[in-house]
């Protein structure tokens, strides 16, 4: 029998009387990796906020990693969790002087800085996991003397550190070059084959970015989702089209989803032949 890593049954969030997220059901078994994808305002960051525990739906009921909200320890399940955002960067910006390890370090008990003791099996392993991560050099350079994409490989070793059972990643690649874009997503598909790695949950705008690793896709669009399952049966045109509201073209390229936007066929929002 399967595991189950998140439940969600009937969810529905309303705000001010507006409706956020509504009939909403997933799960996500162990073993499956999934890409959350949807436009800006789509109810990504809602879910996931609701998955982690900041916020309670109106109706329908949440369970993530075999525990029920409202009988659990919500304290205690956030250390099973790891998340990566580049909201989270912001908050190491008055650590900027910590080493690359000190902040994979931190991640042990999911601080912003380290405030609890440390044993050299704690540095061995962070030091590991940043060779793991291919900045195994960079251990011992400051954080904020790293580039963008070896800033985004610190934050997942950080988060690795604590042996989460589910890691969310949200939008890793936002403000990344091509390069650095290719490293990490490249890191990121091994780290889904270890064997004792988590269940990875990846949010993002871009098809391309759902890599190999990746069998699963939830779509969603105003709340609501389009489609849920098996990325090959989920990330079709059409899904795609009501997805991100636009016509274009999907082609698979070793393993990857690619769209091509029919520019032709949208329509302008602004008349340039009427200016002033």
């Amino acid at each position: 029998m399967s595991e189950q890593i998140i439940s969600l049954k009937g969810i529905e969030w309303k705000q001010k009387d507006k409706t956020i997220l509504k009939d909403i059901t997933w799960n996500v078994e162990k073993g499956e990796h999934w890409a959350l994808l949807g436009l800006n305002g789509s109810g990504k960051t809602s879910l996931l906020n609701m998955i982690i525990g900041y916020q309670w739906p109106t109706n329908g009921e949440v369970t993530v990693l075999d525990r029920r909200f409202g009988e659990t320890n919500i304290l205690e399940l956030r250390k099973s969790i790891g998340w990566v955002s580049t909201s989270l960067d912001e908050r190491f910006k008055h650590h900027g002087g910590e080493t690359a390890s000190e902040v994979v370090l931190s991640g042990k008990h999911a601080t912003i800085g380290i405030y609890d003791e440390i044993t050299a099996e704690d540095i061995n392993r962070a030091n590991h996991l940043l060779q793991q991560f291919r900045i195994g050099h960079l251990a011992g350079q400051k954080f904020s003397s790293l580039s963008q994409g070896e800033k985004r490989k610190t934050m997942i070793a950080r988060a690795w550190m604590a042996s989460p059972e589910l890691l969310i990643l949200d939008e890793p690649c936002s403000g990344l070059d091509i390069l650095s874009r290719e490293e990490l997503l490249q890191t990121i598909d091994q780290m889904n084959h270890s064997a004792d790695g988590p269940t990875l949950i990846y949010v993002t705008h871009h098809t391309e970015e759902v890599i190999p690793s990746i069998s699963h896709a939830l779509l969603l669009h105003s709340g609501r989702i389009v489609a849920s399952g098996e990325k090959h049966r989920t990330l079709t045109e059409g899904s795609l089209q009501e997805t991100l509201e636009l016509p274009l073209a999907l082609e698979w390229d070793n393993g990857r989803p690619w769209i091509r936007v029919q520019s032709h066929n949208i329509n302008p929002s602004i008349d340039f032949n009427n200016s002033y």
